[in-house]
């Protein structure tokens, strides 16, 4: 690993010229290295990344998996097959992949760092959350996340097994599509803010394993708006604002429920058939919408729905990834929109993008407090709910890791016999 393997790995993001490039799709180049205008080699371990305008996020951005480091000669030979044979410089190598089963790594004698204490290492893919808690029980898998709260309660009560608890840099939020004729009203979208009781739902979703959400990511992230007051739920304030809004009630919105457990929601369709709830007793019809997994991110991206279910983990803890990356113009573009509310704020991403120029980070949070602001009187989404990341798995496991953006690197953790 040496700059030009740096090099290939970012200028074939952002160079179209690049003989790599048109092996990747790059969704996300926005939320990475939209910005970079220019990757230099400069010696053999010193890389020059130059940018179209300062850009304060960029170091935050480069630890993300959206700017991974391959190998040169991999891609090379792999072309857009390299996701199947992942070769990079980690603890662990790539062994096999069987799709929709397992991927088995095994321990990297030529690791640079601390080498793994486990030889090998087989992630299995085990959809439902009963299943996963199953085969921990069983002690045919040594970890399970993604535990809806009644699985996790059960680890609690076994003795031999373990739970580890964290804060999140999650939101599981109710985005609503801002150019449906329906919901273009701000009163409208703060009409169903006010609908739906959050409390009540982090009981019955999340089993006390979250917090209330008031803005769009939370407050272990830095320059966090504390001191704007929630939507308190009030159904009656709810249907002031909807008749002063001259909302339709004889409207039936669609409600998209996603189609997968996520930490942010891990019971979504249970979710949705409570804000369907909420939404009744408010005078709004609600049809609650499912497709499979790929086909909602699509129709979403695509701005199909009328409201939507959906959740994002802060994989570098800058604010910018919530507020630039998922609610800015910039990225309500559609096809493939990141802000699935499709809210254009011209304001709201003036603020945004005027932090990506200022490296200091006190002046930045100035900016992103005045964002949060604007960003709850509209009302693009309802932010439901923060979770909590749990990681359960058994008692012989010492040294595991559980990292806030879920990225854990397991050279550390060791097993009993």
């Amino acid at each position: 690993m040496n700059a030009q393997a740096v090099y290939d790995s970012f200028a074939r993001l952002i160079d179209k010229n690049h003989p790599f490039h048109s092996y990747g799709k790059w969704a996300y180049l926005n939320l990475s290295l939209g910005m970079v205008e220019q990757v230099k080699v400069v010696d053999e371990f010193t890389v020059q990344l130059i940018t179209k305008k300062p850009y304060a996020p960029l170091l935050n951005n480069l630890a993300l998996w959206l700017c991974p480091i391959v190998s040169p000669k991999a891609l090379a030979e792999y072309k857009d097959q390299i996701g199947l044979h992942p070769v990079g410089t980690g603890p662990f190598k790539f062994v096999r992949w069987v799709k929709d089963d397992q991927i088995i790594l095994e321990r990297n004698d030529n690791y640079w760092g601390d080498k793994a204490k486990v030889q090998r290492m087989i992630l299995k893919a085990i959809p439902e959350p009963s299943a996963r808690l199953m085969a921990l029980q069983s002690g045919t898998v040594d970890i399970a996340d993604d535990l809806d709260p009644d699985s996790i309660a059960v680890v609690k009560k076994d003795p031999n097994l373990k739970v580890m608890e964290r804060p999140s840099i999650n939101v599981g939020y109710l985005a609503f599509n801002t150019e449906k004729p329906a919901l273009k009203d701000p009163r409208v979208r703060q009409a169903i803010s006010h609908a739906i009781d959050k409390d009540t739902l982090i009981k019955a979703i999340f089993q006390g394993l979250a917090i209330p959400a008031k803005n769009p990511f939370p407050p272990t992230i830095w320059s966090y708006n504390d001191s704007l007051q929630p939507y308190e739920y009030n159904p009656e304030k709810a249907k002031k604002l909807l008749q002063e809004a001259g909302f339709d009630f004889n409207t039936e919105l669609e409600l998209w429920a996603m189609p997968v457990s996520r930490a942010y929601l891990p019971e979504p369709v249970k979710t949705a058939e409570l804000i369907q709830a909420y939404l009744g007793a408010v005078g709004i019809k609600a049809k609650i919408v499912r497709y499979d997994w790929g086909t909602y991110l699509k129709n979403t991206s695509n701005g199909e729905h009328d409201m939507c279910m959906l959740g994002w983990l802060g994989g570098n803890a800058d604010p910018d990834n919530f507020l630039y990356g998922l609610l800015s113009a910039d990225t309500a573009v559609t096809p493939g929109a990141a802000n699935v509310a499709l809210w254009k704020n011209a304001e709201f991403t003036d603020l945004v993008k005027q932090a990506q120029k200022i490296f200091s980070t006190e002046e930045r949070a100035k900016l992103y407090m005045k964002a949060q602001e604007i960003f709850h009187r509209e009302a693009p989404w309802v932010p439901l709910a923060h979770s909590t990341i749990v990681r359960c798995y058994s008692g012989k496991l010492h040294d595991v890791p559980l990292r806030p953006n879920g990225l854990n690197s397991f050279q550390m953790v060791w097993k009993e016999k």
